[in-house]
């Protein structure tokens, strides 16, 4: 399915997994990547960088020649990815609302008390 073309085309969760490498510190060789995800995942450096051309090609990843290598770099913000990620979420499951996740998290035992004052505190903020 293609993407709107007012949003990025969907990023795999193993995609974000390298993303996230990225977003941390950026630029990385496919190597550095590798250093950060592999271990943790099971991954082989052309694992990562099969990852890392799909990326490319979703535009999501920018890349620099670096002698015989490439750097790579992330070319959509994290806040803009989980913006966006959030937005489909809620479209996708709660018909566009936002009030029907909230209460959803809340009967599901998935919201702490912590959880419940930054969100009274984030929609006291928002009405003034």
């Amino acid at each position: 399915m293609a993407a709107k073309p007012d949003q990025p085309e969907r990023i795999s969760e193993a995609e974000q997994a390298v993303m996230e490498a990225l977003w941390q510190r950026s630029p990385l060789t496919a190597q550095e990547v590798c250093e950060e995800v592999c271990g943790p995942r099971g991954w082989s450096l052309n694992t990562v960088k099969t990852l890392l051309s799909r990326l490319v090609t979703k535009q999501a990843v920018a890349t620099e020649p670096d002698g015989k290598r490439f750097l790579y770099s992330p070319k959509i913000a994290r806040a803009e990815y989980v913006g966006t990620e959030s937005r489909r979420l809620v479209d996708r499951l709660f018909g566009g609302r936002a009030a029907p996740l909230f209460a959803h998290l809340a009967q599901s035992d998935a919201l702490t008390e912590n959880d419940i004052a930054e969100i009274e505190a984030l929609l006291k903020e928002l009405k003034s």
